[in-house]
């Protein structure tokens, strides 16, 4: 796919400094641009690459000062770093624009699907599933009975949807990720063996939800695990039954929740976090990459550790962890030098 100088000014609102015929048909970095490339400009240690590189196009800010000739045709825009990311939504939107049906695929005849689909091959669709306008359904993914999906909605190769999972507009879920499969619940009978607990309960996903690959959400025993709008989960998270997770919170990858966990809105939660079950965790916090959450955390509460500390605590507390074999030695000399004395 290639794009001229011109037309990507005119996607930008910028203005062309060289060659508006220029052809660009892939990106790199401004300091491995090469012909054919599209590259951008915004952090001033990078600005002697611009006399250097072989990138065909450049978007750059529009106060930049040019020391001497360049052979790059320059697209000026007001913030190079904003534009770029824009253009780049813009290529994706492109890149992905699938419509139609491709075969092998199934589609039960009691299913309803919006205007505008892309259903690639492979694909399954059960009874009863109703599916918005807009949304993309790559290959070999599985959508089960009664499942509902709503507009502009993206599901990636491999993505396996069970029954009666909800998933609402604005949402994009990644390759290998399992919405909807039996929460972990099992009990032990007199002979010591665990019989199964039917989970019967369901997954709801509201808008705007990023799934990042590999990721799993169990079904509620009763009731619904709820994703609230504007969450956005990393790779390889599992969430388990009956757990809530809050409006526009983010979890980075690894982590894990035990049922029933309740997390509120707004919180940040670094990588390989795990969370015992049944807990309330506030709005806003903030937890440490590889904490171990034991305990209900407040509105704000920053922690860190296992188990979690106040994060202030925490950074207190490891100087004095990493600096033990010598605390040691010296509370060890200072022993001696006493029995000395006492001697």
């Amino acid at each position: 796919m290639k794009f001229t100088a011109q037309q990507i000014a005119d996607i930008l609102e910028g203005e062309v400094v060289g060659n508006p015929d220029e052809e660009v048909s892939k990106l790199s970095k401004i300091e491995e641009g090469e012909k054919g490339s599209l590259t951008f400009l915004s952090n001033p240690k990078y600005h002697p690459f611009l006399y250097t590189t072989d990138a065909s196009i450049a978007i750059v800010n529009k106060n930049i000062t040019l020391e001497k000739e360049i052979s790059t045709t320059l697209i000026k825009v007001e913030n190079a770093y904003k534009s770029f990311s824009k253009l780049l939504e813009f290529y994706n939107e492109v890149k992905n624009n699938k419509l139609g049906r491709e075969n092998p695929h199934f589609i039960s005849d009691s299913a309803k699907i919006g205007k505008n689909e892309y259903i690639g091959a492979f694909a399954y669709i059960g009874e009863n599933v109703s599916i918005g306008d807009n949304v993309k359904i790559y290959p070999n993914c599985y959508i089960g009975d009664n499942t509902i999906i709503g507009n502009n909605c993206v599901l990636f190769a491999g993505v396996k949807i069970y029954s009666e999972t909800q998933i609402g507009n604005h949402c994009k879920i990644h390759s290998g990720c399992i919405i909807g499969s039996d929460g972990f619940g099992f009990a032990p009978n007199e002979a010591g063996e665990y019989k199964a607990i039917p989970q019967i309960g369901n997954v709801i996903i509201e808008d705007y939800v990023d799934i990042g690959s590999a990721s799993t959400i169990d079904r509620a025993t009763l009731g619904s695990t709820i994703i609230r709008q504007g969450v956005k989960l990393d790779n390889q998270i599992q969430i388990a039954h009956n757990v809530e997770v809050g409006k526009n919170t983010v979890i980075a990858a690894q982590t894990g929740i035990a049922g029933s966990t309740k997390i509120g809105e707004n919180c940040m939660i670094g990588g390989q976090v795990g969370f015992a079950g049944h807990l309330t965790i506030g709005n806003n916090v903030k937890i440490q990459g590889q904490s171990g959450i034991a305990k209900n955390l407040k509105d704000g509460d920053k922690v860190q550790g296992t188990p979690a500390m106040n994060y202030s605590d925490y950074s207190k507390s490891y100087v004095y962890f990493r600096n033990l074999p010598k605390i040691a030695t010296a509370i060890n000399k200072m022993e001696k030098e006493l029995n000395t004395q006492n001697q």
